[in-house]
């Protein structure tokens, strides 16, 4: 589990791909404290530590994962930015939201401006997870943490404060990016409730 508190940013060192893709991330991390197998989200994708060096470490990425992510649409050159995140461990600050680094789907920015120092971002979600986006919720994209400011049917709104652009890969935003996104796990549930009671002939 995760927060979407970003706690670092990484680089693309190398990618292989050879039957799933194998990817080494440059990273600020103390390696020393991070154990083989231990889980890091990566742009929103929870990836398991493989192999690890003084400031890196590899990861596998399944087909599966592929599919349903940026990294598959959209690739992960050599050199591009990943926001990071350590797995939440018992007793840590809850900052975010809840965040299982399961990615449901990507959404594409269709509109990028400046709204003072703030980045005023629009994206439109998959018709399938549109309805479970709502205004003044949370979701994730690409790992982050983020308030919906409104939504216009598959169109929502964010907008990101300098800190956040200062700390994560978000300053590199262009109209026309495909974003990992990620619902909230209780707009879900709520979701599926609302439904189970329409099955079920409550009013």
């Amino acid at each position: 589990m995760f927060t979407g508190i970003i706690t670092d940013i990484g680089r693309v060192l190398a990618v292989e791909t050879r039957g799933d893709m194998r990817a080494r991330i440059g990273c600020g991390y103390d390696m020393e404290n991070v154990d083989i197998g231990a889980s890091i989200a990566c742009d929103g994708v929870c990836l398991t530590v493989i192999a690890k060096g003084a400031d890196w470490f590899d990861v596998d990425i399944s087909a599966e994962t592929l599919s349903r992510t940026n990294i598959g649409t959209a690739g992960w050159p050599v050199g591009k930015r990943l926001n990071l995140e350590r797995a939440l461990r018992v007793g840590d600050e809850l900052g975010g939201h809840i965040v299982s680094g399961h990615v449901d789907g990507v959404a594409r920015i269709t509109e990028a401006r400046r709204e003072g120092d703030s980045l005023r971002l629009v994206l439109d979600a998959p018709a399938a997870l549109a309805r479970f986006i709502a205004p003044k919720g949370s979701v994730a994209l690409n790992g982050t943490s983020l308030t919906v400011n409104e939504v216009e049917g598959t169109r929502f709104g964010i907008n990101l404060i300098p800190h956040t652009q200062q700390v994560t890969t978000w300053s590199d935003a262009a109209e026309g990016d495909a974003v990992n996104l990620e619902i909230d796990t209780l707009a879900r549930y709520v979701a599926r409730l609302a439904e189970a009671d329409q099955t079920i002939g409550y009013p």
